[in-house]
């Protein structure tokens, strides 16, 4: 956590012993330091003071930004630390967003940390002393690797917290206990905004070394119905075992989704290119087939690309990221085929020029062979692929036709020109040089006139 942030911390905390009050670490930052994991969050929880002498505390120390005067949180400008004040939750609605809040700076511990989703986060640490105060069996917990809710009475009134269960033991490795994983079987996930839902997932996409779990634990508590359909239509979906081992689409994607994970760190879009390991064989659902004997997907990139589109479009609008996702499922298929049937450069110069990313559809290819749960060579064929990528690139490089040399030409902007450009780009890929590409560029417009 940020030096300025914990040195931040110990004047308030200073501050409030003086004025009779004392103050907290809470949440996940006390749970990663135990675990040894640098937290970027920090979180404190002032106790037995009113608001408006912690507000006068935190005026003294710089501008205060009130970040829900209702429910009791601050923060400083230009601190990251977030500042809150005990208080109690009752549900009121359905989803993550009807409650009512009460702020409460007397109701003492326990009282606070009864709201908390689950024991491990239920730990506060006192900022000053170091002490521990862990009501709820949080630390044993957390030695022994699972993950429990805190009340069986209050944990039910979030239903993101199935979400936040499933990505906690994604990223920490935790076993969800039977009574906790019966709780969030009974939850009602539909009223949840899809920016909590893309907010979890993608802390277990981007965070988790195995983000497989998260599916799996949701597939445990049958919660992937509502807004993981394409995941869920991938149980039990066959695949030829001469190819497949690891068994059917469904294994394969976590597999492969883990593969994935190791890969990330080298990826353009992290987040991109976790969503299309992802989704990138939703099209057997569609295409899967026994034909002579054999269990064949074909086309089943091309039938998932809609797929995966309907998936994302249901988490989010950003239109970027969705037509990223959509080509790399489209195209995941051709550079491991490619190689194998050693196509030539020109095939391969036209398929990175068609890929929005061709060093995250090559990390891609590596993940989706990888996840097949059989041990065999790739160094060969990723050398092949890496080499194809550098020519690829060396092409790009060199002088090409431009709209520029086409008008001094005598050409006129429109769509003729439009056209002669599309042909001079292919031409480019085919490895013809611009002096060259520029003569059957001209010829090529003057026959389309002709």
């Amino acid at each position: 956590m940020p030096t300025q942030d914990r040195e931040t911390a110990q004047k308030i905390a200073q501050a409030v012993r003086a004025a009779g009050g004392q103050t907290f670490f809470v949440g996940g930052c006390v749970r990663d330091a135990l675990m040894g994991i640098e937290s970027d969050d920090l979180d404190i929880e002032v106790h037995g003071l009113a608001p408006e002498a912690l507000a006068s505390i935190l005026d003294g120390l710089g501008k205060r930004l009130t970040m829900g005067a209702s429910f009791g949180v601050y923060g400083l400008k230009g601190c990251g630390l977030d500042i809150a004040m005990p208080r109690r939750e009752h549900a009121t609605g359905r989803g993550h967003k009807d409650f009512e809040v009460d702020v409460d700076p007397f109701i003492g511990t326990r009282g606070a940390a009864v709201r908390r989703d689950f024991t491990v986060n239920a730990m506060m640490r006192d900022v000053l002393t170091g002490e521990l105060v862990d009501h709820f069996g949080g630390l044993a917990d957390l030695r022994d690797g699972v993950l429990r809710h805190v009340s069986g009475d209050t944990f039910g009134e979030d239903p993101l917290r199935v979400l936040r269960g499933a990505q906690f033991a994604a990223r920490f490795g935790f076993e969800v206990v039977a009574e906790t994983r019966a709780l969030m079987r009974a939850m009602d996930l539909t009223a949840l905004s899809r920016e909590r839902i893309l907010g979890e997932l993608n802390k277990a996409l981007l965070k988790a070394e195995r983000p497989s779990v998260f599916f799996r634990v949701l597939r445990e508590v049958g919660q992937l119905r509502d807004w993981f359909p394409e995941v869920e239509a991938l149980i039990g979906v066959a695949q030829d075992p001469g190819h497949h081992p690891e068994g059917d689409v469904w294994n394969h994607t976590m597999m492969a989704l883990d593969a994935a994970a190791g890969l990330r760190d080298r990826a353009k879009n992290p987040q991109g290119f976790m969503l299309a390991a992802l989704a990138h064989d939703f099209g057997k659902v569609e295409t899967t087939r026994e034909i002579d004997g054999r269990i064949r997907s074909i086309g089943h990139e091309l039938a998932g690309a809609p797929l995966a589109v309907r998936f994302l479009e249901r988490l989010t609008n950003e239109g970027k990221l969705i037509r990223y996702v959509e080509n790399m499922v489209r195209l995941h298929m051709r550079p491991n085929l490619m190689a194998e049937q050693d196509s030539s450069r020109k095939a391969f110069a036209r398929l990175f020029d068609e890929s929005v990313c061709p060093e995250d559809l090559l990390l891609l290819a590596r993940a989706d062979r990888t996840g097949q749960g059989r041990n065999f060579p790739y160094a060969a064929t990723e050398a092949l692929l890496r080499q194809r990528l550098a020519e690829f690139y060396d092409l790009m490089a060199k002088p090409c036709v431009t709209g520029a040399d086409l008008i001094a030409a005598g050409m006129k902007p429109g769509v003729e020109m439009g056209e002669a450009l599309r042909y001079a780009h292919k031409l480019r890929l085919a490895g013809v040089d611009r002096e060259a590409a520029l003569r059957q560029t001209l010829a090529f417009a003057q026959g389309a006139k002709g």
